[in-house]
């Protein structure tokens, strides 16, 4: 089978690597200020109930969610979800990420573009995501070229979708340092410069996960090429 190609690993190892670095950087910025308080000694949820009064934000509903690290705005219900760590918690950490979030739904109440293309076309990029790779390796095996580069277009969403990912996450933690500020729950330069390598550690996650998908798609354009060349 064609995904036990060696030459796999050529592509997937950097972008690999890459996300474990980010993502061990979330985890030691995270645990570094989820145990330095705020100077304000104010709560997760008590820091998203007063963010989302402040920026007229009174419908966005906020619930509780499972796991750690899962806490996320939900733009078709209008809920901020958060986990029980963050919404109990009185730390840097906190504050950061349910400003992030509220982040989100600043965004979706002003209508942002890039969140909005995103959100719409997050069904298409679940089914191509799912189906694309599929389709790719039917038409290999098959020996259909159309098939196979049908398989790679339906799968490229996924890398569509990632690119948008950027510039929504990162102008969501602009937005969050800038409430943070401006409302007064941090009010220390250290303090900032916490919520601050915070938030930049996580933005790492999604460059990782496009450098995933990108490599993900360098390796079937490959696999094509070279098919195509064998074929001639």
């Amino acid at each position: 089978m064609f995904f036990w190609n060696p030459t796999y690993f050529l592509f997937a190892l950097p972008a690999l690597l890459l996300a474990l670095w980010a993502q061990g950087r979330v985890r030691s910025a995270y645990s570094k200020y989820l145990r330095v308080p705020n100077s304000r000694g104010i709560t997760g949820l008590q820091a998203a109930e007063h963010l989302l009064r402040a920026r007229g934000l009174g419908h966005v509903s906020v619930e509780g969610t499972r796991g750690d690290l899962t806490d996320h705005y939900d733009p078709r219900s209008k809920t901020l979800r958060l986990s029980q760590r963050i919404a109990r918690s009185n730390s840097v950490a906190a504050l950061s990420i349910v400003a992030h979030e509220v982040g989100h739904a600043v965004q979706d109440h002003t209508n942002y573009g890039p969140l909005k293309l995103r959100s719409g076309i997050v069904p298409m990029v679940q089914i191509s995501a799912a189906v694309g790779p599929i389709i790719f390796l039917v038409g290999l095996t098959m020996q259909s070229m159309g098939l196979a580069w049908m398989g790679l277009i339906l799968f490229s969403a996924s890398a569509v979708f990632a690119l948008l990912t950027l510039p929504v996450e990162k102008d969501a933690s602009k937005r969050a340092l800038q409430m943070l500020t401006s409302n007064g729950l941090i009010v220390s330069r250290e303090e900032e410069a916490g919520a601050r390598r915070v938030l930049d550690a996580a933005a790492w996650t999604y460059v990782a996960a496009l450098v995933q998908v990108i490599s993900t798609l360098l390796y079937y354009v490959f696999l094509l090429t070279g098919f195509s060349r064998r074929r001639d």
